[in-house]
């Protein structure tokens, strides 16, 4: 965890840092004298973690705070007074030391600020698949966005001849020309309407209004002449799907 030290008294400092050199897991990246040091440290480095002095010249731990918003890291409190544990967890504190504070005492603090983060992490992560899941659920998207230099296109599904798997990208083709765009075949195929989108090859999803004909390539094997001229084969699954659709 990248961690800043915001302490005025060099003593204090000491004793933290002497604790956080047994800490694998904990990076001491830059120490702070006061408050106004420390708010632009925080706002520089973007630690994972603080470990905040409240009673400060200049500058208390709490007005710091107040001034950062809701960019704020993890934070531990250092004082020397008790009278301010009741405000320090309002601000959501992992923690609260009071000196003369243990290195165990530290360390317990630490492993909390560590767990706190990995179920932050897991919060998110579940959010992020639950949103997946209803994009996946949700009605067929009816345009896709294609980024190109300085503008961003817009196609209508409509106007897609077909689509073409390129690597980590899709090509697709469409009646105002070809596009590039950074999306897996997979996930179109989910996105688009499967009875209007077929995947006839693992490299290809047509449009079915937009094939002129079926042919016969060779045994079990068909091609599949689109309207725009262009020729693609479909595998023997493809093809299995296509005709079900038809």
């Amino acid at each position: 965890m990248k961690t800043i030290i915001i302490e005025d008294e060099e003593p204090g400092r000491i004793i933290i840092k002497s604790f956080l050199a047994e800490r694998e897991d904990v990076e001491i990246v830059a120490e702070a004298r006061d408050g106004f040091e420390g708010i632009k440290l925080i706002n520089e480095l973007h630690p994972d973690l603080i470990f905040l002095d409240i009673q400060m010249p200049k500058l208390t731990g709490f007005e710091m705070l107040e001034l950062l918003g809701n960019n704020k890291p993890q934070i531990i409190f250092t004082t020397a007074y008790d009278e301010f544990a009741i405000k320090a967890f309002d601000l959501n504190a992992v923690d609260y030391l009071l000196k003369p504070f243990s290195k165990d005492r530290l360390f317990q603090a630490i492993d909390r600020a560590i767990e706190r983060k990995k179920s932050i992490k897991e919060e998110a992560n579940n959010e992020i698949q639950k949103l997946n899941e209803f994009i996946n659920s949700s009605k067929s998207i009816e345009r896709i966005m294609v980024k190109e230099r300085d503008k961003i296109v817009v196609i209508p599904v409509n106007d897609i001849f077909y689509i073409e798997a390129q690597d980590d990208y899709v090509m697709v083709y469409s009646k105002d020309g070809e596009h590039l765009k950074e999306k897996t075949m997979k996930t179109l195929e989910d996105q688009l309407d499967n009875n209007k989108f077929i995947r006839i090859h693992r490299s290809y999803i047509v449009n079915i209004t937009e094939i002129d004909k079926i042919q016969l390539y060779e045994k079990e094997t068909y091609m599949v002449l689109m309207k725009n001229g262009a020729k693609i084969r479909a595998s023997k699954a493809g093809y299995k799907r296509l005709k079900e659709v038809l």
